[in-house]
């Protein structure tokens, strides 16, 4: 069976993804369009053993507005606690990801690792880790997809700072069980598309055994 895409065409798709920091509170696309990317991405991404931990929240509108003002008020006692000019840098940084247009917010079911855990008792203590690269393939496929839609985006991890993530769950009420794992904030770009950054080059970084 012959694929719709070449490699080549997939590959061209992933090189022009990149982090977008400067960020309109605009879409090209209806907001049913972004829902059906996210599914779409849900319905067929791997996961070890088919555990299907992953858990999405895609925040739009006022709420998107609402998300990080809980992540700043949340943050900005801390850092201004970090030591000087911490929060002089940060602040006007998380400010303009309220600019953006929304936030996919990218969590794991622990309910579904314990069950997985349970299920698979011989390699129970890697699924925590295996949680982490499910989680990651579906940030950076809805990454690109939305890049190609004609977003830019960047991915965040503000659950570094211990308040953000209790109080992103009550804000958009999900289970206990789950962890945050990352969110990524999209809009259509206020800046130039990003060039790609310098690489190592493969002979420091690839070694082939044949």
């Amino acid at each position: 069976m012959s694929s719709l895409i070449s490699t080549d065409q997939f590959l061209a798709a992933a090189k022009h993804r990149r982090s977008v920091y400067a960020l309109k509170d605009t879409s090209p696309v209806p907001d049913s369009r972004i829902e059906d990317i996210v599914k779409e991405v849900l319905s067929f991404a791997p996961s070890s053993y088919n555990t299907q931990s992953t858990r999405i929240t895609l925040v739009l509108g006022e709420k998107h507005k609402q998300f990080w003002d809980i992540i700043i008020e949340q943050a900005e006692p801390i850092l201004r606690g970090a030591g000087p000019g911490v929060w002089d840098s940060m602040g006007p940084r998380l400010q303009g990801f309220k600019n953006a247009y929304g936030s996919v917010v990218f969590w794991e079911n622990g309910q579904s690792i314990k069950e997985a855990s349970e299920t698979h008792k011989s390699i129970a203590h890697m699924l925590p880790q295996w949680s982490e690269h499910t989680s990651a393939i579906h940030q950076i496929l809805i990454w690109t997809a939305l890049e190609l839609e004609g977003f830019g985006a960047n991915l965040q991890h503000m659950n570094a700072i211990p308040p953000v993530e209790a109080a992103l769950k009550k804000f958009l009420d999900v289970p206990e069980d789950y962890s945050l794992k990352a969110h990524l904030n999209f809009g259509e770009e206020a800046q130039p598309h990003p060039e790609k950054p310098a690489k190592l080059p493969a002979s420091e970084t690839l070694k082939v055994v044949k």
